[in-house]
């Protein structure tokens, strides 16, 4: 039996890791994967001070579905952590996870910054590839 082959992305409810989850799930669906939404909790957050609201996981499996993803092919997992350890712990086998995939920049970026600590980490990190997505062009 082979095992299931999954893209793995991380999701904070920012419009970056909005862009990376349509990217993932576009991705996925070309290679024949599913899809893991992967959304991590630290410290902070479990203790209401993280400052940026409540991640909807419902946004990140609409934007899924609205790629070409068939929703049971979609999971939305949250993992206690920082975001570059739980993606790194959540591509971990038994599952063959083929590919991470993260936005540019996360909902605590700095403004002016072209990559955040995460993706940062993940391209040092992985021994799997690593798919940082740019952020989607501005509406002109």
């Amino acid at each position: 039996m082979t095992a299931e082959r999954f893209v793995v992305v991380g999701y904070d409810g920012s419009a970056d890791a909005q862009s990376a989850v349509t990217w993932a799930a576009e991705a996925a669906v070309a290679l024949g994967a599913r899809l893991r939404v992967v959304h991590a909790v630290g410290l902070l957050e479990h203790a209401g001070l993280s400052g940026h609201g409540e991640v909807d996981g419902d946004v990140a499996c609409r934007l899924a579905a609205d790629a070409g993803m068939d929703r049971d092919d979609v999971e939305w997992l949250v993992v206690d952590g920082d975001p570059c350890g739980a993606l790194l712990r959540t591509a971990e086998p038994p599952d063959s996870t083929i590919l991470l995939v993260v936005g540019s920049r996360g909902s605590g970026a700095h403004a002016g910054t072209l990559l955040g600590s995460t993706s940062l980490e993940l391209a040092e990190h992985s021994s799997i590839p690593v798919t940082i997505v740019p952020p989607s062009p501005k509406a002109g």
